[in-house]
């Protein structure tokens, strides 16, 4: 039997695309050499238990070498904000209320650059489970994705976008647009929360001095203070197992309609409605 082609399927709890590309090259070059799957699992097996694959030919692989916070931090929130400007304080509501998010480009780079960045908008979260950064349009994939309560799904075929019964946000890299599906109107309606929100991001980003990071860092503590204007309204449950909401201590507040509505939406996604 002659091989001709080869390919290396390797999947992962965590994200960290640039660790396991390093590893799988290493991975094709053993079985290049030997052209046995036997020599990979050994490999495979002693990152798994010690961290760690060490070979003369084929180079080493050292597993703490690509901490995790890199990976995270490895896509450019100052990219999204100079293409979405303003509009990117859409994104950010929409993460923060665990919506469902799709990207579309024909290009598959791009679509996976943009994405990996986007769960960096809600840092405190520090969750990359939501991320689907290449969905096809099979009924397999798209039940799977369904099962999700919130995601970031990534399509290279613009058909997505006929799927409203797939996003409450629809994300067109190429004509720079996004769009609010009607569902998730009443849920994601902007307020005065929502500008200064918006204001804080492009300030941030549009500031040369900053790092990404650092704009990271600011939307963060913004996002905080968010949390700090829900925790009056929050009490203990009556079994005193998590914080609930108290929604007529918000009530009784008189915050702006959309103010209101966002911090409501918000205990939703946080779990903390009284069921």
């Amino acid at each position: 039997m002659k091989v001709t082609h080869f390919s290396i399927v390797l999947t992962a709890k965590d994200f960290n695309p640039e660790k396991y590309a390093a590893f799988t090259r290493i991975l094709c070059r053993m079985y290049l050499k030997h052209g046995s799957p036997v020599k990979m699992m050994e490999s495979y097996i002693a990152v798994l238990t010690k961290g760690i694959c060490q070979s003369e030919e084929n180079g080493s692989f050292l597993s703490k070498d690509f901490d995790a916070r890199k990976a995270y931090l490895a896509g450019s929130i100052k990219d999204i904000v100079s293409q979405f400007g303003m509009e990117t304080v859409i994104l950010h509501t929409a993460l923060m209320l665990k919506k469902r998010i799709v990207v579309y480009h024909p290009k598959i780079e791009a679509v996976q650059e943009f994405t990996r960045t986007l769960p960096a908008l809600v840092w405190h979260r520090q969750d990359w489970t939501i991320l689907h950064s290449y969905v096809h349009l099979n009924a397999d994939e798209l039940e799977a994705l369904q099962m999700c309560t919130g995601y970031i799904a990534g399509f290279v075929d613009l058909e997505v976008s006929n799927r409203p019964d797939l996003y409450d946000v629809f994300v067109n890299l190429v004509e720079s647009e996004i769009t609010i599906a009607p569902l998730a109107k009443e849920a994601m309606a902007m307020g005065k929360l929502h500008k200064e929100m918006g204001q804080l991001i492009v300030q941030s980003a549009e500031d040369p001095e900053k790092s990404d990071s650092q704009v990271i860092q600011d939307i963060a503590l913004k996002t905080r203070e968010i949390f700090t204007n829900l925790a009056p309204f929050s009490e203990v449950s009556a079994d005193g197992e998590k914080r609930v909401l108290n929604l007529e201590a918000l009530k009784q507040k008189r915050f702006p309609p959309a103010t209101e509505n966002f911090l409501y939406h918000l205990a939703a996604a946080e779990q903390m409605l009284k069921i």
